[in-house]
């Protein structure tokens, strides 16, 4: 589909401090990553695939065609590298998949009986219910 090793080597990554409480360990270590990738500018992407990309992810994109993922889960920064980079591959490999054209299919003959012979049963047994009409 493409090749991860040239996508990884046109990503950028950033350490920065973990928001919220957490004590010292929170407010002298950088812990969080986060990873940006110009999708415009890729050289791993043709065409076709840069316009289905910009489609599908128009609202995680900047206007300049940048893509932005933090991650802050884990204690280590090494950790959060690892999770931001599978999570990025995940959400360029979703975005890339060709939906299958849908085919409309006939309802067969015998599901159409089914249910109206279904439905005169039941007509009939509510009408069994009626109080008789004694005119």
């Amino acid at each position: 589909m493409f090749d991860e090793d040239a996508i990884l080597q046109e990503l950028t990554f950033k350490a920065i401090r973990s928001s919220g409480s957490g004590g010292q360990h929170v407010n002298k270590v950088s812990s969080k990553v986060e990873l940006t990738y110009n999708l415009k500018e890729s050289s791993v992407f043709n065409e076709v695939q840069k316009n289905r990309l910009l489609f599908k992810l128009k609202n995680r994109l900047t206007k300049d065609g940048i893509l932005i993922l933090q991650c802050g889960e884990s204690r280590s920064q090494h950790k959060n590298k690892e999770i931001i980079v599978k999570r990025f591959i995940e959400i360029l490999k979703n975005a890339l998949k060709v939906p299958k054209k849908r085919r409309p299919t006939k309802i067969p003959k015998s599901v159409i009986k089914k249910r109206l012979k279904q439905k005169r049963h039941l007509s009939e047994k509510k009408a069994g219910r009626k109080k008789p009409d004694l005119q």
